[in-house]
C-alpha cells in the first residue's frame, strides 16, 4: 500500500518513522496545506496527519483511500461522519501524552510560584555576589503543602496531575465540564466554588460549547487574587483579553499557558501585551512533546495501521463509535 505522512514535522525530525516502510511505499512530508492534500495523497492508501483537516475538499477526490491516521487524539478536525459514509477508517492515539503534560504542568507551576526567572536573574545579575547575606527572599513564595489545587477536566491527565498535587500536600478539587465525571477520590465542586477556594487551577479538558470561554471576564472576579491559572487543556478555553485583564488589574496572581486560542501566536495577540513571564508564562504547545510522548504516538500510529491492515483488530477506531 501506499502511505503518505503529510506533516512530520508536528513529530520532529528526531523520532524514528520507518517502521511505516513495512506497508510498502512510504511518502513523507514535513509540511503540508490543506490545499496541497488531493495532490499529494492522489494515489494514497493511508493517510498520517496531525493538524490537517479531514473532510470532502480535502479527500473527496482520494478514491483509494483506505485509513486515516492522526497523530494526536483530538479529532475535531475531521469530519468523521464523512469518512464513514466513504467506508474510511479513522483512528487517533489516546493516552501517549499524559506522563509529558502531568510533567508541563508542574515545571510551569513552579516557574511561577517560586519566582524561579527573577532568582536565577538576581544572581546572573551579579548582585549575589555583593549581598551580605548568604539568601534573598525579596519575591514572597509558597508551600504546596494544604494549598487547594482545583483541576477542570479530570480525565487522564487530570487524574495525574491531582495525584502529583496530593504528593505534594495539596487539597484537590475538581470540576467536571462535561457534568458526568464522579468520583469519591476527590471532592466535585461546582464551577464558581472551584474558583473561589483554589490556590491553583489547572486546565485538562477539551474544548466544547461548554468549555469554550469557560475562563473569562466573570471567572477572573470569583478568583483568589492570590491565585495562579495554568491551561494545558485547549487555548479558548481562556478569554485571552480577559486573562490579560485580570492579571494588569491584579485580579489573579499568574497565569502559565501551554495552549492559546491561534497556534502559531498571531503578531495581534493579547498576551503580548504582559512583558513579565514572572507574571504570564507562555510555552509553544510543548507540554505533549517530551521525546518519549512523540515516539510514542508515532509507534503507536504504527500500531493502528497493522491492525487495520492485518485485519486482527479494531484498534482506535473513532470511526466505529
Amino acid at each position: 500500500m501506499k502511505v503518505v505522512a503529510l506533516e512530520l514535522k508536528n513529530v520532529g525530525s528526531d523520532v524514528d518513522v520507518s517502521g511505516f516502510e513495512q506497508f510498502g511505499e512510504f511518502v513523507q512530508y514535513s509540511t503540508s496545506t490543506k490545499e496541497e492534500i488531493p495532490e499529494k495523497c492522489k494515489d494514497a492508501d493511508a493517510i498520517i496527519m496531525n493538524k490537517l483537516p479531514i473532510n470532502e475538499s480535502t479527500i473527496g477526490t482520494l478514491d483509494k483511500l483506505k485509513i486515516v491516521l492522526i497523530t494526536a487524539t483530538g479529532t475535531d478536525n475531521i469530519d468523521i461522519e464523512y469518512c464513514k459514509k466513504r467506508g474510511i477508517a479513522v483512528c487517533n492515539v489516546k493516552g501517549y501524552s499524559t506522563d509529558s503534560v502531568v510533567q508541563h504542568t508542574f515545571a510551569m507551576m513552579f516557574y511561577l510560584v517560586e519566582n524561579l526567572k527573577h532568582y536565577d536573574e538576581y544572581v546572573k545579575s551579579g548582585e549575589y555576589c555583593k549581598s551580605d547575606i548568604f539568601t534573598y527572599f525579596d519575591k514572597v513564595f509558597f508551600e504546596l503543602k494544604d494549598k487547594v489545587w482545583g483541576i477542570v477536566g479530570l480525565g487522564e491527565i487530570g487524574r495525574g496531575v491531582a495525584k502529583v498535587a496530593e504528593a505534594f500536600g495539596c487539597k484537590v478539587i475538581y470540576y467536571s465540564t462535561s457534568g458526568k465525571n464522579s468520583t469519591n477520590d476527590y471532592e466535585r465542586v461546582d464551577f464558581d466554588e472551584l474558583l473561589a477556594k483554589s490556590d491553583i487551577i489547572s486546565i485538562h479538558s477539551p474544548l466544547t460549547d461548554a468549555t469554550r470561554n469557560l475562563f473569562n471576564k466573570d471567572a477572573f472576579s470569583k478568583m483568589k487574587n492570590t491565585a495562579y491559572l495554568i491551561n494545558v487543556g485547549r487555548g479558548p478555553i481562556v478569554n485571552e483579553e480577559d486573562l490579560v485583564a485580570a492579571l494588569e488589574n491584579e485580579e489573579i496572581k499568574g497565569a502559565a499557558l501551554d495552549v492559546i486560542c491561534k497556534e502559531p501566536m498571531d503578531v495581534n495577540s493579547p498576551l503580548h501585551k504582559i512583558k513579565d513571564s514572572g507574571k504570564l508564562f507562555v510555552t509553544p504547545h510543548i507540554a505533549w512533546a517530551t521525546y518519549e510522548a512523540r515516539s510514542r504516538v508515532v509507534s503507536e500510529t504504527c500500531l493502528n495501521l497493522k491492525a487495520f491492515v492485518d485485519g486482527t483488530e479494531n484498534r482506535n477506531r473513532v470511526d466505529l463509535k
